[in-house]
């Protein structure tokens, strides 16, 4: 059973950093692409970022770029977003999920995404 788990949320000020981690299990994790996605309130889920496991590409939203990074640990089987310079309209709840994948590069369309995992909650305050 492919299992997802996003933890590491929390209260942090404007200007801040944090890093919200996503444990995964329960499929061949070189196979596929783990990406992140927000939903704010009121607003759409949206792409945050994407790593292909199997050779470690990566892609971003374009409004995030330089401020947020995708990685994995050498195991492969937990995935980092770190998040730096925090604004409060960073204010979601952050999901990862997960595809089969076998590409060198991984995409942010949430309609290829099959397996998703709960959210945690990060609030950036002013």
């Amino acid at each position: 059973e492919v299992q997802l788990q996003a933890s590491g949320g929390g209260l942090v000020q404007a200007g801040g950093s944090l890093r919200v981690s996503c444990e995964v299990s329960g499929f061949r994790f070189k196979d596929y692409a783990i990406g992140w996605f927000r939903q704010a309130p009121g607003k759409e889920r949206e792409g945050v970022a994407c790593i292909s496991v199997s050779d470690g590409s990566r892609a971003y939203a374009e409004s995030l770029k330089g401020r947020f990074a995708v990685s994995n640990n050498n195991a492969k089987t937990t995935v980092f977003l770190q998040m730096n310079s925090l604004k409060p309209e960073d204010t979601a709840v952050y999901s990862c999920a997960a595809y089969s994948n076998s590409y060198n590069f991984c995409v942010l369309d949430l309609s290829d995404y099959e397996y998703w995992g709960q959210g945690t909650q990060v609030t950036v305050s002013s």
